[in-house]
């Protein structure tokens, strides 16, 4: 019995061994294929933007909207004044520039920067407009809010509504200036990707696009109130206007939780880039932004190009059981000739790409329909996808018609066939 019990006690030892052995193992592995993941993405990261000064950055395509690089750029963070990129393009979508902006006392006691307005005096919304987008005033700002929405918790409504419609999921509105803020719903924040976004739309999407770029690309603007009583002056402080060829617009920001913040856009060479920077340093460090968004177009001018990637594909009939196209009298198989349709876009599809980028082209289609089937039915889709993105998809559709095969039809080829010889 002793010797027994010290059997089944060593064989106990030898399947914990064996477990622990086993259990070990897939931990190396695991660990193995974590950090050799890690070390991956750490080798994908170009040399010449491993130094990025940003928490959050972002390098996207004007053109597609795709992200060609980023760092942290998903995380949402505070953006500071780069927000009234969208208190601007809102202000020029929904009001009228002519129209005279009555200051209200809680505009006029904004922080700095501020332009100096008092209570009661009036200005013409384009000249704010100006003050905004140059000088980053956080009174023409507020003001700008209340003409546009009557209240500044009504115009926030309208710039996350917009938000929402541009595909912002993770940017939230308080003020139209930035200025650091929380409520009940969270902080005033967006992520990197989304300011490019938000960029994007001002560039490309909206109506006021010319406004947009006539505004935010002007060296400098001088102006009185309507009364004509006071003058004032305003220099854009956009440096990067200066700093590359191609350079188009851009806005600055900083406050104490954001840190410098820059969103810009440049075109060259048939290119357009948008970067977006979150965090990029704090004071001593005003430069890092322009470091860091040299670092990135040149990136984008040296490493992307544009390619043609669009296929033409013909396919084959697709076989249709029980039916038959209207005035076949045969009994052969119903086969119906189908084709692509890019739903109104053109047969092209120009992709700005790496040269080691390489676009996925995939295609389903039905092997085996069933009668009926009507003319300009889907029975099949074409893919383009980019590492898992899906950059565009065509369907496959039939283009004629097929009635089912019904008993009188079926009598009727039958009598034809055999009878009427």
């Amino acid at each position: 019995m002793e010797y027994t019990g010290k059997k089944k006690y060593h064989r106990r030892r030898q399947f914990f061994r064996a477990w622990t052995i086993v259990l070990s193992t897939l931990l190396l592995i695991g660990n193995s294929i974590l950090y050799g993941y890690t070390a991956v993405q750490a080798e994908e990261i170009p040399e010449e933007l491993s130094n990025l000064h940003a928490q959050s950055a972002v390098l996207m395509d004007a053109d597609s909207g795709r992200v060609l690089f980023e760092k942290n750029g998903y995380e949402r963070r505070a953006m500071a004044s780069t927000t009234k990129i969208m208190t601007c393009i809102l202000a020029l979508e929904r009001g009228d520039l002519k129209s005279m902006v009555t200051i209200s006392k809680q505009a006029a006691s904004q922080p700095k920067v501020h332009l100096g307005m008092t209570e009661g005096q009036q200005f013409f919304l384009e000249d704010l407009l100006y003050s905004l987008m140059l000088e980053s005033h956080n009174d023409s700002a507020y003001a700008i809010a209340e003409h546009i929405g009557g209240t500044v918790e009504e115009f926030a409504g309208m710039m996350n509504q917009k938000a929402q419609e541009i595909g912002c999921r993770n940017t939230y509105f308080i003020s139209p200036n930035g200025l650091d803020a929380e409520d009940e719903k969270g902080k005033h924040s967006t992520t990197a990707e989304e300011l490019a976004l938000i960029m994007r739309y001002c560039l490309k999407q909206s109506r006021e696009t010319e406004a947009f770029l006539t505004i935010t690309r002007t060296a400098s603007r001088s102006f009185t109130d309507v009364e004509g009583k006071r003058s004032y002056s305003c220099q854009n402080h956009n440096a990067f206007l200066n700093m590359m060829e191609g350079a188009l617009t851009g806005k600055t920001g900083f406050t104490t939780d954001a840190g410098y913040c820059y969103i810009g856009a440049l075109s060259q060479e048939g290119k357009t880039f948008i970067v977006a920077l979150l965090g990029c340093g704090w004071p001593s460090h005003k430069g890092y932004k322009w470091e860091d968004t040299r670092a990135l177009m040149r990136y984008g001018l040296s490493h992307y190009r544009y390619r043609e990637v669009y296929r033409q594909y013909t396919f084959r009939p697709v076989t249709v059981k029980g039916g038959h196209i209207p005035g076949q009298d045969s009994f052969e198989e119903t086969k119906l000739p189908v084709q692509v349709d890019t739903g109104g876009k053109e047969a092209s599809l120009k992709l700005l790409l790496r040269d080691d980028e390489t676009v996925d082209v995939s295609y389903s289609i039905d092997e085996l329909l069933s009668a009926p089937v009507e003319k300009g039915s889907q029975v099949g889709v074409i893919t383009y996808s980019l590492r898992g993105l899906t950059l565009r998809e065509d369907t496959v559709i039939v283009t004629e018609n097929a009635v089912q095969n019904t008993y009188l039809w079926t009598v009727s080829r039958l009598f034809s066939r055999y009878c009427m010889r």
